[in-house]
């Protein structure tokens, strides 16, 4: 008999005993010899305690709520299948750890998987917000730009500055003429343009010698300092009302002027 105990133990019956993988013959026998031989049944005490460490040691500490959701899916898949368990004389650990081991392996990835979407969710709200930065920056610089230049032009010495107010038939207008002979650049700030009909606009004119130079329309929704030709000899500059569509001076209605010649 040592010897068939022998063979039963180098055999691999004890580990398929344990996950229920024996024929009706096959656990008839590793039962036989587990009620009548102590080595056996130390050798199947021994490896259930080893699986039984194994189980506990894989353990992962996951959510609870996500572990339940995981087990409401297996249980929700597999409603249909009915698995007929033979009660051993002791439960199989193997299975156990095999299972415990599974639904913690998934639990802890649908974890993993969780916090993964939700650090990308972040870090493209990071990005967006970085590129939406460095937009606003860049927009900021060019108007810091812009508006240094047109302060270096306004503070240039050689630069002059016309206030042109508005006559009797324009008493509220009020723009500022800022020109500068040595850079030959003209430039003028719209401060106040009385109110007009739809189809009338303001128009600066630059007069010389021999003629009316029209110079642009002005606009009081345009604030800012606006660039208008630089005009070499000019006499005087007027503001006038014209008609759209009119372009000939003889049309139009002076409202401002302020001559150049003393300047």
């Amino acid at each position: 008999m040592e010897t068939k105990l022998h063979t039963f133990l180098n055999s691999d019956l004890l580990n398929k005993y344990l996950v229920g993988e024996t024929s009706q013959k096959e656990t008839e026998e590793v039962e036989f010899f587990i009620r009548n031989y102590p080595k056996a049944k130390e050798a199947y005490e021994k490896l259930q305690n080893n699986l039984e460490i194994i189980a506990k040691a894989g353990a992962v500490d996951v959510p609870k709520h996500i572990l339940g959701n995981i087990l409401e899916a297996l249980d929700d898949t597999n409603n249909t299948k009915v698995i007929q368990l033979v009660q051993h004389e002791k439960t199989s650990w193997f299975s156990i750890a095999a299972t415990a081991a599974a639904v913690l392996f998934a639990a802890s990835t649908f974890f993993l998987y969780q916090k993964n979407q939700i650090l990308l969710d972040e870090n493209n709200v990071v990005i967006d917000e970085i590129y939406d930065l460095r937009s606003d920056i860049a927009k900021n610089n060019a108007m810091l730009s812009e508006l240094s230049v047109e302060l270096n032009r306004l503070n240039d010495p050689d630069a002059r500055k016309y206030i042109i107010n508005g006559n009797d038939r324009a008493k509220d207008l009020k723009t500022v003429a800022y020109i500068n002979p040595v850079e030959k650049t003209s430039m003028i700030d719209v401060v106040k343009l009385p109110e007009l009909p739809e189809d009338q606009h303001y128009q600066i004119w630059a007069e010389l010698q021999d003629r009316m130079v029209n110079l642009g329309i002005l606009d009081e929704s345009d604030r800012k300092l606006k660039q208008i030709p630089y005009m070499e000899d000019a006499l005087a500059l007027s503001i006038k009302i014209g008609k759209d569509g009119d372009k000939a001076n003889e049309n139009n209605t002076e409202v401002a002027e302020i001559s150049l010649k003393n300047n």
